[in-house]
């Protein structure tokens, strides 16, 4: 379960909100600009309100020969299922990004006014995995008309020998593709948790989770064998069936399934990666192979026990993990990511860690949801070699496996990702607390202590706020399935939380992880400035679908309903600004919400879960979100945010140098060569 910078970063000095595609209708006026020397630092690139910058992973350079040897193995199999995750998002999206692909991979002949807005829209589109806004989940559409992207096809075309599609082919192709690129109205919005009218939510969400035609009502009475990694199709009689996500085993016994052939080749280089695998970690690189082959539930669960126990410096997540992207919260996306301890911020993790019993004791919860004889679970401080798939920059903290019955059992890993954090930080500018600080009390705050704040929040989230508490005995299966689309906001709101909560205890300032009192004044400035920033992210609607900030607008609306004299909404020079009137009484109201959140997941109680979400963290009043937009427009910074992976190359003699890459477009099609060789550049 990730801590993004929805979370983290857009409650400080810049609107680092999410990996997205320029908001609207329109992928947003071009302005490029680069600051790429070849170091990992700094803005590569920019679209719109869009950024392209490097993750830095120098602690790659510190690494054995073996090391270095597993981790570029390891790289190769997250490639490997980054095309799964288009095709997740939508069912045009496979054949979208191949025609967008083509074209920028053989630009020869095409129109070079039409190039640059298909070349601009195509990295929106491989930022968002698709064309819907990563954050919003509304649908962008390009400045290009349908006739630019036919003609600049057939040109690319051309190009290219023994291409898979002849011109005819390719005509009927970019025809038929045309309603998914470009009319705003055909399948709008990518996840829809919420839709007007009171619209099925199945049937209103663009993702490819469930096939056309197949309604919430049908979803419910079908006994999924495979919740979490299948999609749900309709035979010709109208009986629901799963199409599993698997490989299938070499014995045969299990047959190949959906992504068969991304599930295959990410299998073949894991198995390359074994030879080098860190003490312990072969096990765990055989029980994904295992589960990757069969697709089986149980396997997948036999990975998570294994991968948790092993804590070793090149580390690696890969698999169906989230579930935000579905409407059902029940249908993980695919995502991968290989990382390397940062041995300098691994203190803090591991301080906090270790005294994940003191912090469960003292939730403000009732005893029966404290858990006993907690596992400190793993942490670790990271950096990224590679993101893939559902995967992003923005991601600045993580706690995994998410099963329930893994995270009771055998604890969690709880990672903080440094090397993203210093991407942005790199990147981002202060004006933006300028605009929306308060008063000078809270922008000196967030100046002082604000980068600490920041850091202290996504340990404390991952660390012991994911990990913390336990459910009700009584249910039978993982509180998420009882929660249903609801369940994603309430366990990142309570994770935040718990740090919220834990922020003001004065053990933190004893484990010498606090440097000021202030740094928790500091947290709840950000905090609580994220409600008001956020809107600047959603262009259209009066609603909000993202997890993340529901659980931001949830928190601050019910802290500032139930405990007056907490948080108010103020107005300066005709400006609307967040202001913490009493910190104390606004903690207050963490704690009453907290206690309560930890009960309905304990008890599994979808009624008061979805009368809290849907009071305080979906409708926003849109004259705010207008004003918010204006005064970011002004600002001029990026919005969204979108990482640049380092590059990993190995020679005939086996020897692995790392590199980053100033070039967005060769990078993407480097990774779309791995199955279509004629997208090489």
């Amino acid at each position: 379960m990730r801590i993004r910078s929805t979370v983290c970063f857009l409650l400080s000095v810049a609107f680092t909100l999410s990996v997205s595609a320029a908001p609207g209708g329109s992928s947003a006026a071009t302005g490029s600009s680069s600051a790429a020397t070849g170091s990992g630092k700094g803005l590569l690139e920019r679209i719109g309100p869009t950024a392209f910058i490097h993750v830095p992973a120098e602690s790659f350079r510190d690494l054995s020969t073996r090391q270095q040897k597993l981790a570029y193995w390891l790289t190769q199999a997250s490639i490997a299922i980054d095309p799964i995750i288009y095709d997740q998002q939508s069912r045009f999206g496979l054949r979208q990004k191949y025609v967008l692909e083509l074209i920028v991979s053989h630009p020869q002949g095409v129109d070079p006014k039409v190039y640059r807005k298909v070349a601009d829209y195509t990295k929106l589109f491989w930022a968002n995995h698709g064309n819907h806004n990563d954050l919003t989940a509304l649908k962008f559409v390009p400045e290009f008309t349908s006739e630019d992207l036919e003609g600049a096809a057939i040109h690319a075309l051309k190009n290219v020998k023994n291409a898979r599609m002849s011109e005819a082919e390719l005509r009927k192709e970019v025809r038929e593709l045309g309603p998914s690129f470009f009319d705003p109205a055909f399948e709008p919005q990518l996840t829809a948790k919420n839709p007007e009218g009171g619209k099925d939510i199945i049937q209103s969400s663009s993702n490819n989770f469930y096939a056309p035609g197949v309604t919430l009502a049908e979803v419910e009475k079908l006994k999924e064998t495979h919740a979490l990694n299948s999609r749900v199709a309709k035979t010709k009689d109208g009986k629901l069936v799963e199409e599993v996500w698997r490989a299938g085993t070499p014995d045969g016994k299990v047959k190949p399934g959906l992504y068969a052939v991304y599930l295959s080749k990410a299998i073949s280089h894991l198995q390359k990666a074994k030879p080098y695998a860190e003490p312990g970690q072969a096990p765990v690189i055989d029980a994904l192979i295992r589960y990757y082959q069969t697709g089986d539930a149980r396997d997948w669960i036999d990975f998570g026990i294994q991968w948790v126990g092993n804590n070793p410096p090149v580390d690696f997540a890969n698999g169906f993990i989230e579930v935000y992207r579905d409407a059902r919260g029940a249908k993980g996306t695919s995502q991968s990511f290989v990382s390397v301890t940062d041995e300098k911020l691994n203190k803090l993790m591991t301080k906090i860690a270790t005294n994940a019993q003191y912090f469960e004791n003292r939730a403000p919860w009732a005893d029966q949801y404290k858990k006993q004889g907690v596992k400190p679970p793993l942490a670790t401080a990271i950096e990224t070699i590679v993101e893939t798939g559902d995967f992003a920059v923005t991601v600045v903290g993580d706690n995994l496996p998410n099963e329930n019955e893994v995270r009771e059992k055998y604890g969690t890993k709880s990672f903080l990702f440094t090397g993203s954090t210093r991407a942005l930080d790199e990147a981002r500018g202060s004006s933006s607390l300028d605009e929306f600080a308060y008063d000078a009390e809270d922008k000196t705050l967030s100046t002082k202590y604000g980068s600490e704040a920041e850091d202290l929040l996504t340990a404390l989230h991952e660390i012991i706020g994911h990990g913390s508490g336990k459910v009700n005995p009584k249910l039978t299966e993982d509180p998420f399935t009882y929660l249903k689309e609801y369940a994603s906001t309430l366990e990142e709101a309570r994770a935040d939380l718990m740090a919220l909560w834990n922020i003001w205890d004065p053990k933190l300032q004893e484990l010498g992880l606090v440097s000021h009192p202030d740094v928790a004044k500091a947290m709840y400035l950000r905090q609580f400035r994220a409600p008001l920033t956020q809107l600047g992210s959603i262009p259209k609607g009066e609603t909000i679908e993202e997890d993340h900030q529901r659980d931001r607008q949830m928190i601050a609306l019910y802290i500032m309903d139930k405990v007056p004299g907490s948080l108010e909404w103020a107005k300066r020079d005709g400006k609307t600004f967040m202001h913490v009137v009493d910190y104390q009484k606004t903690r207050q109201g963490v704690g009453m919400l907290l206690a309560e959140l930890m009960r309905i997941k304990g008890e599994g109680d979808y009624a008061a879960i979805k009368a809290l979400v849907d009071k305080y963290g979906v409708h926003f009043d849109p004259k705010l979100r207008d004003e918010v937009v204006a005064r970011v427009k002004k600002l001029d910074l990026p919005l969204y945010w979108h990482g640049v992976n380092a590059e990993l190359a190995m020679d005939a003699a086996g020897k692995v140098t790392m590199s980053y890459p100033n070039d967005v477009t060769k990078q993407r099609l480097r990774y779309a060569a791995m199955y279509d060789q004629e997208l090489k550049r």
